[in-house]
């Protein structure tokens, strides 16, 4: 279902931090519809009575590109030609001149420090429900990349999951909706629905995948299939990736742990337990967060791996609200 608007919430308990308010940033995303209209105005002007020969990128072109899970122009420039070729329909000359559309409108893929800076300015951020996670965090999980969650159960990993889609739904942003995958396959069709609703309806914020593994433990066992599961988990990483540049949303992942006997032996963050997923998914997961049990009811967030933020933890706990601070 595509979100609802909600009544405006008056206030936030103060054991919970709230999603930091900010301004109403102007999508900044194209839709591959403008690609027909791009093709023939450029024709029009530059060819004039050549645009019957000339006549471009069509309604057709359009629907083959969605149906693939190509929605704006970015999406085509992220997207490589060898796999636009496998859309049915699609020539060679089809996928160029639909690359040399969809450059002309985008500009140039170099960027200055200052232009990268703007960018970075339309970053959003999503609170964890704690405080002193947020503190650790730089002010919540951020847009424009992936978040990883890791931990054993009863850590709070689902909590985490319902509490931000609660957070998420808060002034300045509403809406949301969720969807079961049953298997790894699935999941990849449902990510790709995902693309279709953000082109749709830019009003989404927030994608939480819990968990995203566990599928792939299911499907493929065994070493013999390693290799093909591994390969499967780096399409649908990349493909998570380049939603949450293309549309500026907050991607959190939680994912399970398994035992590593020889991490006894060295200091690693969590010990004996270690993410599954391998290299992968460690390489994909701009933040990695471990989450550990402390005493009693106290829960303990690690932030082992961020671009811009240092090493460090913060106490969290679980009550009938999601998280909240200790």
């Amino acid at each position: 279902m595509p979100p609802r608007r909600a009544p405006s919430v008056a206030s936030v308990s103060q054991s919970r931090a709230a999603s930091p308010s900010g301004d109403e940033d102007e999508s900044s995303f194209d839709t591959v519809d403008e690609l027909q209209r791009h093709v023939c105005s450029f024709y029009t002007l530059c060819f004039g009575c050549m645009l019957t020969t000339l006549e471009g990128i069509n309604v057709q072109d359009i629907t083959k590109l969605k149906s693939a899970a190509i929605n704006t122009i970015f999406g085509v420039i992220m997207t490589t030609r060898r796999q636009m070729l496998k859309i049915k329909g699609m020539s060679e000359a089809k996928v160029e001149k639909i690359k040399e559309a969809a450059q002309k409108i985008a500009g140039s893929s170099f960027a200055t420090g200052v232009e990268v800076q703007d960018k970075r300015k339309k970053v959003l951020t999503i609170s964890t429900g704690s405080k002193l996670v947020d503190g650790i965090l730089g002010g919540g999980v951020m847009s424009q990349s992936i978040t990883e969650v890791y931990g054993e159960y009863r850590t709070g990993k689902t909590q985490l999951a319902h509490t931000m889609s609660v957070i998420a739904q808060l002034p300045p942003e509403y809406g949301g909706a969720s969807a079961r995958a049953f298997n790894s396959e699935h999941h990849m069709e449902l990510i790709n629905e995902c693309s279709l609703r953000f082109a749709e309806d830019k009003d989404f914020r927030l994608l939480i995948i819990d968990s995203i593994m566990a599928l792939f433990r299911v499907d493929y066992s065994g070493r013999g299939e390693l290799s093909e599961r591994q390969q499967k988990l780096a399409q649908m990483l990349s493909k998570l990736s380049k939603l949450s540049e293309e549309y500026n949303i907050v991607i959190l992942m939680t994912n399970q742990v398994q035992s590593d006997p020889g991490a006894t032996m060295t200091f690693v963050a969590g010990g004996a337990l270690k993410p599954i997923g391998g290299h992968i998914l460690s390489h994909a997961s701009a933040t990695r967060i471990f989450l550990r049990k402390g005493r009693a009811e106290e829960r303990v967030a690690k932030l082992v791996d961020s671009p811009d933020r240092p090493e460090s933890e913060a106490s969290y706990k679980l009550d009938e609200g999601g998280w909240a601070d200790v």
